[in-house]
């Protein structure tokens, strides 16, 4: 089933909706939220809070991307998840280390607000990430959208560890400069 045709089964408020979403993103939005809670139990808790998130929002809203509609969603409530657990036990897992990485080039939430509204800085984001090229933005997407692990991405696209490294780097560094250039306090 195609995604307009779920979207409209939400629309018509069909219980199917949810069943046909877990079957064509069920291992996506497992993959985005085991990345970041490494928890089978808690991963398996946000996809289905997911599902009913899409539920609620839909209607009125009607994504144009139902992937990307999702993936964030559950994105959200993972980090949501990891933050209230984390605030708990404070342990440092890929997660913290992800966000520390980007830390040194992307301005925190509060510091943003006060230098630039969020609109404005996602498209310098967006601008930023088309301008890179494929293989570069692909690494730049699995590390610090979807969290995962350096050896994973290096393993995936068959390169070493030491080059997808390398690549992040220096998208960190281009992203850094690029939000300098803009105006956007680091």
């Amino acid at each position: 089933m195609d995604d307009r045709q779920i979207v409209d089964l939400y629309w018509e408020r069909s219980e199917t909706a949810i069943s046909e979403t877990s079957k064509k993103y069920g291992k996506y939005c497992s993959y985005i939220a085991y990345n970041i809670l490494h928890n089978r139990e808690d991963c398996e808790e946000c996809v289905n809070d997911t599902y009913m998130r899409a539920w609620g929002a839909m209607p009125p809203k009607r994504p144009n991307r139902l992937s990307v509609f999702l993936g964030k969603i559950t994105r959200n409530l993972s980090l949501n998840r990891y933050e209230k657990y984390t605030a708990k036990k404070r342990g440092a897992g890929q997660v913290t280390f992800v966000l520390e990485e980007l830390k040194e080039c992307v301005p925190t939430a509060d510091h943003a607000e006060q230098v630039i509204d969020d609109m404005l800085l996602a498209e310098t984001l967006n601008r930023f990430l088309a301008g890179l090229p494929e293989e570069r933005r692909k690494f730049f997407m699995r590390r610090y959208w979807y969290l995962s692990p350096v050896r994973e991405i290096a393993s995936d696209f068959s390169v070493s560890e030491s080059r997808v490294k390398m690549s992040l780097l220096r998208s960190r560094n281009e992203l850094r400069a690029l939000l300098e250039k803009e105006g956007i306090v680091i």
